[in-house]
């Protein structure tokens, strides 16, 4: 593949997210969104005139078919992921897609394999890992100061946060999952990426729906459609207990909508033998000669970029390496359709 020193990126999907990705790209000076697909055309035309972008289309396999495109940027409801991206993966573009990478890890092991044959970069957008607290947590624990790392406690709960009521969000055959897809992901991506560990051995999860059918925990974010009369069939709390191969554990928990204190809690904490870790805020937990001691730690900026899209174009500039390399998306989204099944049939299920 021969290098090249600037990309053209198409962008397909100009919802809330998509929006973000142009906006991310835009960061870089080598990359250049010179194309938009989006089926609304009235969403499609306020973005396009908004960043200036001089090719709109409504059917993204325009684009696919294009020399002139390098980058495919994929913002849309979680059904489409694994579709598009094989479809841009397959006509040799590189390919950026927002979590999760699918909707079942078949799908997603089939994105690995495009990628790996054409020799294209796939990275899912799991933007937390590019945070300066993680990226300090991360740096803490390989260097031992938590010692043997053996269980982790990871969670994204929110009070009244389902991302609209009646959204493709919150309709099963378009988001494939509810809370556990759209943050719950974040969290447990997050905590495996501190534990330096994505194999799971055996999940037991559990999900409900208790309030977001009932019309509660209504959230503000996105642009898409409402239908009023669309069931509200996922899940919008869900939790898990997750064995690693290694035989560490972690606990996740996910919530939209959940009769708790605060309005959002996102955190993670690991405990290790010589010290626990939790964030945010970055803070050790120890003992010491003078007692039990919890310190706060201040982040490093500069151990990473922090904006995912500018971290992808650095990739291909030869610059960087991928810091969400595909196989641990793929990784993760086997332990997603684990939580799933577990929940579905009552019992524990087994990872190969």
């Amino acid at each position: 593949m021969p290098k090249k020193d600037s990309f053209n990126v198409a962008i397909i999907g100009a919802g809330a997210i998509g929006l973000d990705h142009i906006q991310s790209f835009k960061l870089h000076p080598a990359a250049r969104v010179t194309a938009l697909a989006e089926v609304s055309p009235v969403r499609g035309r306020e973005a396009a005139d908004r960043f200036n972008i001089p090719h709109l289309v409504t059917d993204y396999r325009k684009l696919l078919s294009r020399p002139d495109i390098d980058v495919v940027s994929i913002a849309l409801p979680n059904y489409l992921h694994a579709k598009v991206a094989l479809a841009a993966l397959r006509a040799g573009k590189h390919v950026m897609v927002d979590k999760p990478m699918a909707t079942n890890a078949r799908d997603a092991a089939k994105l690995v394999a495009a990628a790996k044959q054409g020799k294209r970069l796939l990275m899912v957008g799991q933007n937390i890992r590019f945070t300066p607290d993680v990226q300090t947590a991360k740096q803490l624990v390989t260097a031992g100061v938590l010692g043997e790392v053996y269980h982790a406690k990871t969670a994204w709960t929110r009070r009244s946060g389902i991302p609209r009521i009646g959204s493709w969000f919150t309709q099963k055959r378009y988001a494939g999952g509810g809370c556990t897809y759209d943050i719950g992901v974040h969290a447990l991506d997050r905590c495996l990426y501190l534990l330096g560990e994505f194999d799971a051995a055996a999940v037991s999860g559990q999900t409900y729906t208790q309030l977001g059918n009932r019309g509660q925990g209504n959230g503000g974010w996105g642009r898409s459609e409402i239908n009023p009369r669309a069931p509200f069939d996922v899940d919008d709390l869900s939790l898990a207990l997750i064995k690693l191969k290694s035989g560490r554990t972690v606990l996740l928990e996910a919530s939209w909508a959940a009769h708790q204190p605060e309005p959002d809690y996102n955190g993670t904490q690991l405990f290790g033998t010589e010290a626990g870790l939790i964030l945010p805020p970055l803070k050790l937990c120890r003992p010491s000669k003078q007692g039990y001691v919890t310190e706060l730690v201040t982040p490093r900026a500069d151990l990473v970029t922090p904006n995912r899209m500018v971290h992808f174009i650095d990739c291909l500039l030869g610059k960087a390496k991928p810091h969400v390399p595909a196989t641990e998306s793929l990784a993760v989204q086997k332990i997603l359709d684990a939580i799933y099944l577990s929940a579905r049939t009552g019992r524990e299920v087994r990872i190969r």
